[in-house]
């Protein structure tokens, strides 16, 4: 059975993890609210870091509830996405989305790193 958790192991911890995906970011993926910067890490799991600015969505509840649906967007597409370290970024307008169009967004942005992903060798075929 597949292990779809979202444990501590499937997270960027501390600020060297990020600052080593935002120097090295071999693969970008991006939309008008959203940008995703990824790199290889070397391992078979994935791991996921996520910068959502005050400046970009004000409200405290708003930040969490994107986080939540993200985490849950990550934690459903793991699989696919072999050893990749993942630093999502929030731009301004991403809390003006509701949840369904914010699944449907993140889910699209998951698809795409994981087909740059194969091109450039990153991640084997599944």
């Amino acid at each position: 059975m597949l292990n779809s958790s979202f444990n501590k192991s499937l997270r960027l911890l501390d600020a060297n993890a990020y600052k080593t995906v935002f120097d090295d970011a071999q693969l970008k993926v991006s939309k008008q609210q959203v940008l995703y910067l990824a790199r290889n890490n070397g391992t078979t799991t994935p791991r996921l870091g996520v910068v959502i600015a005050k400046k970009n969505v004000r409200l405290a509840t708003q930040r969490n509830r994107i986080k939540r649906i993200l985490r849950e967007s990550f934690r459903l597409q793991q699989h696919c996405l072999g050893g990749i370290d993942t630093v999502v970024l929030a731009r301004g307008g991403l809390d003006q989305l509701d949840n369904a169009a914010l699944h449907a967004l993140f889910n699209q942005l998951w698809q795409q790193l994981y087909q740059k992903s194969l091109k450039a060798g990153k991640t084997k075929h599944l």
